[in-house]
C-alpha cells in the first residue's frame, strides 16, 4: 500500500492507493481542485465545505450521465448482435435453399440425359 500527499481546495491529504495507483489518484486529486477552483471563479468564496460540495455532485452528475450513455450503448450493441444473428440466419437460409435449388436443377438434367439417351438408343450417349 503507497501513500501520497494530494491537494484538494488548497488542503494536503494523505492517502492511501495501491501500488501503481499513485499517479491515477493524483490526477483524481487535480482534477477535483480544477473543478473546485472553476466553481470558485463563478460563484465566488461560498465556502470551502459547499464548494466541495457542488464539486462532487458535478462529478456525480458526469458518472450518472456516462452510466446512461454506456447503457443505451449497450442496448444498441445488443440490437446490432441481433441483427447480425438475424442476417447470419438468413444467409445460411438462402444458402440451403439455393443448394437444394441446385441439386434438384441437377437431378432434372441428370434425368432428362437418361431420357435422351433412351430415347436416342443406340447413338452418341449425352452427359
Amino acid at each position: 500500500m503507497s501513500h501520497i500527499n494530494v491537494t484538494i481546495n488548497g488542503r494536503q491529504y494523505r492517502m492511501a492507493c495501491e501500488e501503481g495507483q499513485e499517479l491515477r489518484l493524483l490526477k483524481l486529486a487535480e482534477s477535483l481542485e480544477t473543478r473546485i477552483t472553476n466553481l470558485r471563479g463563478k460563484f465566488g468564496e461560498i465556502g470551502d465545505a459547499r464548494l466541495t460540495v457542488m464539486a462532487a455532485l458535478t462529478v456525480c452528475d458526469e458518472l450518472i450521465d456516462a452510466n446512461q450513455r454506456v447503457q443505451a450503448l449497450e442496448q444498441e450493441l445488443e440490437g446490432l448482435r441481433n441483427v447480425r444473428n438475424q442476417s447470419t440466419d438468413r444467409a445460411r437460409a438462402t444458402q440451403v435453399a439455393v443448394a437444394k435449388a441446385l441439386n434438384a436443377a441437377a437431378e432434372r438434367i441428370e434425368r432428362t440425359t437418361q431420357v435422351l439417351n433412351r430415347t436416342i438408343g443406340g447413338g452418341v450417349a449425352i452427359g
